[in-house]
């Protein structure tokens, strides 16, 4: 988009707006990974299986993707940017709200003991936090001068790693309390503490909504823009978005038959199967042969003409996909006899341990932020992950969870700081090597069982930590004034996390495959990240554009 006006940068940190502004990363990461232990207690509460229990995952990202699409589709139909005209702090003030009105339904679901009326209200919590993160980062960059933007999105995202690691343990608590009930005894703890939990929810949300709203030191951040017309790349973007409809109609009405006969049980799973790779083939055929179409005629494709910018989609949709899958399916895993056979309240310190990897690997990518000299880099490489690791298992025993098993994990940590040596801070090279050791780590896991198993899923959590914004960088390179479209474009495809979970769910439920070989998916994940990492690298180098500029370790 061309700016026309914009608000005067200042020369000082806002310290106190931003201090502010922080409070809706860490919700943003506080109750996306809470439903990594939320996700486990419908499954038993509820008797789903484990597909079912991935709609959580499928409501909560479908809304993200919803949520970007009707912003882009107003801009492109109507030539207004929504946010721009409503200005940063009311943007967030109205994600705030919706998110509060989510809470509301969730509760409302809860008294009602619905499950498809708590996946509405997850939905609408995701709505609110997807006008929120449209809003939030380029606040965050307004709220100080243009040339530390970075650093204050990097303390964001900091804050976003913190809420991640301790929302599970935060949600287990809520829901199990002190007690550690198995899994037979989830039913009768009932749905109560669920309203207890979403109240405090929702009135955080409306709380945040008024500070924002009547602090005079928050800027209103308004400003004029004209946005870039693409009607190709609307057409298809709606014709998928039509076509991914239709696919998950019937899934959802699968969810609602009830039959004990194992013939009719099993042509239901077979079609939900089908059904989900249908939707997968469709959203990458549609990018691929939108890409084709463009490379024919680039005019009215936008964004979506830039090749490094439609792998870059399916590179991003696919990295939210494994990020959440890995931690969405390992209460299952973890429930079996081979990796110690843990209750739905025992895993919170496995969830919080895996989304506190991200967070290790974020702190230790933000390093460089700090401009330390370069032998102070090399040590901080290896002190920082284990102090964030530290962080991690603090908390948890203060939490009075069992952290005995995670003790060696340290391991793992400094296998991280060394993958970090190696990328030497360049994009596509780091991708690289965390993609490959994330598959290499997958595959251990499959192989293995036990501990080492349990190490390498939850290393998963470390590899994806700097994946984000190392796939944005290549992916928005030299997209000019088409950059702002593609950043929406990017932010769409945090639809991995609904559709990849939910395909991991359907093959463990298949008795042929299980929950331990389900986890090939994640394998075939980080191959394509791989892949992107590699390929991306030539198309930029014929475009004439450096691939290896520093990262900033955010989301």
């Amino acid at each position: 988009m061309e700016q026309k006006a914009a608000s005067t940068q200042p020369t000082t940190t806002n310290s106190g707006a931003l201090s502010t502004l922080v409070i809706v990363f860490f919700f943003w990461g506080f109750i996306a990974a809470g439903n990594g232990v939320f996700i486990p207690f419908c499954k038993h509460y509820f008797h789903l299986d484990q597909f079912q229990s991935q709609l959580i995952d499928f409501a909560f990202y479908l809304a993200y993707y919803l949520g970007a699409l009707a912003l882009y589709f107003i801009a492109t139909v109507f030539g207004r940017d929504v946010i721009a005209r409503w200005g940063y702090r009311n943007s967030i003030v109205y994600g705030l709200l919706f998110s509060a009105l989510g809470a509301v339904i969730m509760i409302l679901a809860v008294n009602a003991n619905t499950f498809p009326g708590m996946l509405i209200g997850l939905f609408a919590v995701a709505l609110g936090f997807s006008l929120q993160q449209t809003a939030a980062n380029p606040f965050a960059a307004l709220l100080g001068p243009a040339e530390t933007g970075a650093n204050r999105i990097n303390l964001g995202g900091g804050i976003n790693s913190f809420g991640t690691f301790i929302g599970p343990i935060i949600v287990a608590l809520a829901l199990f309390g002190t007690t550690k009930a198995n899994d037979a005894q989830i039913e009768s703890l009932g749905l109560g503490k669920v309203t207890v939990l979403y109240a405090c929810v929702g009135a955080l949300f409306v709380l945040a909504a008024a500070v924002f709203f009547f602090s005079r030191k928050l800027p209103s951040g308004k400003y004029e823009t004209d946005a870039e017309r693409s009607p190709k790349a609307l057409t298809a973007l709606i014709i998928l978005t039509v076509l991914l409809i239709a696919i998950f109609i019937p899934i959802f009405y699968s969810y609602r038959v009830e039959t004990t006969d194992p013939v009719m049980k099993q042509g239901i799973e077979m079609d939900r199967i089908k059904w989900l790779f249908a939707g997968l083939v469709i959203l990458v055929g549609t990018l691929l042969v939108s890409l084709s179409m463009a490379k024919k005629k680039s005019e009215g494709w936008g964004a979506m003409k830039y090749p490094q910018l439609v792998l870059g989609m399916l590179a991003i949709f696919t990295y939210v996909g494994v990020e959440v899958s890995i931690q969405s399916n390992l209460s299952a895993l973890l429930g079996e006899h081979d990796f110690g056979g843990y209750s739905s309240s025992q895993v919170a310190p496995f969830i919080s341990m895996y989304w506190g990897s991200l967070m290790v690997g974020r702190w230790t990518g933000s390093i460089k932020n700090f401009n330390p000299s370069a032998s102070l880099k090399s040590i901080l490489i290896f002190i920082v992950p284990v102090v964030a690791y530290g962080v991690v298992m603090t908390v948890n025993v203060i939490a009075k969870n069992d952290v005995t098993p995670l003790y060696s994990y340290i391991i793992c940590v400094m296998v991280l700081a060394a993958a970090f040596y190696a990328g030497q801070d360049k994009p596509a090279k780091t991708l690289l090597i965390f993609a490959l050791f994330g598959m290499l780590c997958m595959i251990i896991g499959i192989f293995t069982t036990g501990t080492v198993a349990t190490y390498a899923f939850l290393s998963g959590g470390l590899f994806c930590s700097i994946m984000w914004p190392a796939i944005f960088v290549l992916s928005i390179a030299g997209l000019g004034k088409f950059t702002s479209q593609g950043s929406a474009f990017l932010i769409m495809m945090i639809l991995g996390g609904a559709i990849i979970p939910p395909i991991q769910g359907k093959l463990a439920d298949l008795k042929s495959i299980g929950i331990h070989n389900s986890y090939w998916i994640t394998v075939a994940c980080f191959a394509y990240l791989a892949f992107f990492a590699m390929s991306v690298k030539g198309i930029l180098r014929r475009q004439g554009i450096d691939y290896d500029s520093n990262i900033d370790a955010a989301h």
